[in-house]
């Protein structure tokens, strides 16, 4: 301390003499505290930066992006939108039943055009949120994979591309947890986001994976599919019960306890879960199955 002090008394009038000189003086006091100042500056910039941008720099940032959350069932819904496109069009990755009026209000308050309500596979432990989007908003499309057998107005299959204005989602089939599972991947590119981003639904969480002991589930097929995964992307699961909210493939295929194992090891963690039967599940795949919602009875005449 009381070094510190005598270092203060020898610089306050070195700093005095800085302050009285003539802002064209060459007088080397001028650039001692340059590198600390100009570094605190900086520093938000620098941080700013790190956020999602894509295009040049004379674009501006494109993507809008949202992480929203379902308590009851701790599953992650998606908002992704092009906001350099005049219409601001945007889609809306596994959206729930319960939480539809949040996230319609939001995308209103944003002034964005929903043009897809896409699901990564048929959920069992929540109803899907696209069939009620859908009546709310007629022009919106629901989006699932072919091979799932489920009820929408566009199917999808390995290496299709889902475009939103200039932006794009490239569709990886991830079976395992089920044999219709899907992970949408954001466009790779100069004119797209960085750094890339998979959202993968239940086939890959952070630091676990989805079950498969049902609806054609695959332990073989899931340990496969999470390693074809781009591992510098930013992984963004389907559900999450730790408070979890973003992580990578390359952090997962290090850290995971599942995926650290051969896939012999990995077969027979996933054979002895011992999981307790989805509650959800006879409720929630016969509507999934129907894009989230019965067809209306036909009127009586």
């Amino acid at each position: 301390m009381v070094a510190l002090l005598r270092s203060c008394r020898r610089l306050i009038p070195h700093l005095s003499a800085c302050a009285a000189a003539s802002p064209s003086s060459s007088s080397s006091c001028a650039p001692r505290a340059r590198p600390i100042s100009r570094g605190l500056r900086l520093l938000p910039v620098v941080l700013a930066m790190a956020g999602y941008s894509s295009g040049s720099a004379a674009e501006g940032r494109r993507l809008l992006f949202r992480q929203l959350f379902e308590k009851e069932s701790s599953t992650y819904t998606y908002l992704l939108a092009d906001v350099g496109d005049p219409e601001k069009p945007a889609v809306l990755i596994d959206p729930v039943d319960r939480t539809v009026d949040r996230d319609l209000n939001l995308i209103k308050e944003l002034g964005l055009k929903l043009v897809y309500a896409m699901n990564t596979h048929v959920h069992a432990d929540h109803v899907t949120g696209t069939g009620l989007i859908k009546t709310k908003l007629p022009g919106v499309k629901s989006v699932i994979a072919k091979v799932s057998k489920a009820k929408a107005d566009h199917f999808i299959e390995h290496g299709d591309k889902i475009y939103f204005g200039n932006l794009f989602l490239e569709v990886r089939s991830t079976p395992g947890h089920t044999a219709g599972c899907v992970t949408y991947v954001t466009g790779e590119g100069d004119d797209q986001p960085s750094p890339r981003m998979a959202f993968t639904g239940d086939a890959l969480l952070i630091r676990a994976c989805g079950r498969t002991d049902f609806q054609g589930g695959s332990s073989d097929e899931l340990y496969e599919s999470i390693f074809t995964l781009p591992k510098d992307t930013l992984l963004y699961p389907g559900h999450d019960y730790k408070g979890f909210t973003v992580s990578t493939v390359e952090e997962e295929v290090a850290y995971n306890a599942r995926l650290t194992k051969d896939k012999e090891t990995f077969k027979k963690i996933m054979d002895n879960l011992n999981l307790a039967y989805p509650k959800m599940i006879d409720v929630a795949v016969p509507a999934n199955l129907l894009c989230g919602i019965q067809d209306p009875p036909p009127s009586k005449v």
